[in-house]
């Protein structure tokens, strides 16, 4: 077992770096990077004056050639893609993810600023999930084709169907403020009078914009689980040794909590390790409706930017918390199932 974990840690390396070293070259070969959208901006900003439109004073916009290789030498683009690629990879060794195009501060600062948000919702999100899937899962089995499993499952199913934005618009429409159930305000993570309200009323202010949110972060993943933990639960309470307990004598509660719900999460600990990228967790479209300036947004805005430094700094941050979790997610399963031998 232990020599299992041992090369799981070490295939952490090469698969790093095949991530990596794939994202960083299709980045660099596909059009309209960096130096192509400095040119369009400099060009459209020199076609037109204070003015403005075609009233306004012409100003020159040729670059020469050797102004283009001077940007080339400044973004790094006058070498090869694999020695750039090296240099990249050592300043990451160094733990430097280098300067945002766009923003003009470090990587680690730009995406620092994201992370309380991003924390926030994500760790909220993880674990109101599992909350509710599980006690539902599990109701769900105990009465199942009852009249609580049918109308569980059409929201269920209904749920599952809905994109996390599309519901979020939805709520905003309903619940938001200035519709005609005024409940809950219309996105931000907290209210401009934020810094002057008191500790009881930041608390209130905050609970009152994560709600709408979290339910759209849920609802995703919110089906799946809930399906999984029934129908875990509902084949080991067909298993001869809970047949045997019940022939026992033992009460159902017994039966049902003691003895089969442990091995009916197995199934549900894939999901365990990935706790630690719940602080990259977002969705940049549900980010957008709610107005909350999280890692989801960051990411896209980064990418339609060709902020290429900040897209490289989340995909090492994620894909590092991504094999981790993965080897989390093996580790919950020995310790859920101590029968369970990974060689």
């Amino acid at each position: 077992m232990r020599s299992y974990f041992i090369r799981r840690f070490l295939f952490i390396l090469p698969t790093f770096l095949g991530i990596t070293l794939v994202s960083f070259v299709i980045m660099h070969i596909v059009p309209g990077g960096p130096i192509e959208q400095a040119i369009r901006q400099i060009r459209m900003g020199g076609q037109f004056g204070e003015g403005g439109g075609g009233s306004g004073n012409f100003v020159s916009s040729t670059l020469t050639n050797e102004a283009i290789e001077q940007m080339r030498k400044d973004y790094g683009f006058d070498q090869p893609i694999l020695i750039r690629y090296g240099h990249w990879l050592w300043n990451i060794l160094r733990l430097d993810l280098g300067t945002s195009y766009v923003y003009g501060d470090p990587v680690w600062h730009v995406i620092k600023s994201r992370l309380p948000v991003s924390i926030y919702f994500g760790v909220i999100g993880f674990f109101m999930t599992y909350l509710v899937c599980i006690p539902l899962g599990v109701m769900k089995a105990v009465k199942h084709k009852q009249l609580f499993d049918t109308i569980t499952s059409i929201l269920v199913f209904v749920g599952y169907a809905t994109p996390g934005f599309a519901l979020g618009i939805v709520l905003l429409v309903l619940f938001g403020g200035g519709s005609f159930w005024d409940v809950f305000p219309l996105g931000g993570f907290v209210s401009d009078n934020f810094s002057d309200l008191s500790f009881f009323a930041k608390v209130v202010d905050l609970l009152h914009h994560t709600i709408l949110p979290v339910i759209c972060y849920m609802i995703s993943s919110f089906a799946t689980l809930t399906i999984l933990m029934k129908n875990s639960l509902l084949d080991n309470l067909n298993q001869d040794y809970i047949l045997t307990a019940f022939s026992k004598g033992l009460r159902s509660r017994v039966v049902v909590y003691k003895h089969a719900l442990r091995n009916s999460l197995i199934p549900l600990a894939t999901g365990f390790g990935h706790f630690l990228s719940v602080i990259l967790a977002g969705s940049f479209l549900i980010e957008k409706v709610f107005n909350i300036d999280g890692m989801g947004l960051l990411g896209y805005t980064s990418i339609i930017d060709r902020d290429y430094p900040v897209v490289l700094g989340i995909l090492v941050i994620s894909s590092l918390l991504g094999l981790i979790g993965n080897i989390i997610s093996d580790i919950c399963y020995v310790l859920i199932d101590p029968r369970i031998e990974f060689r």
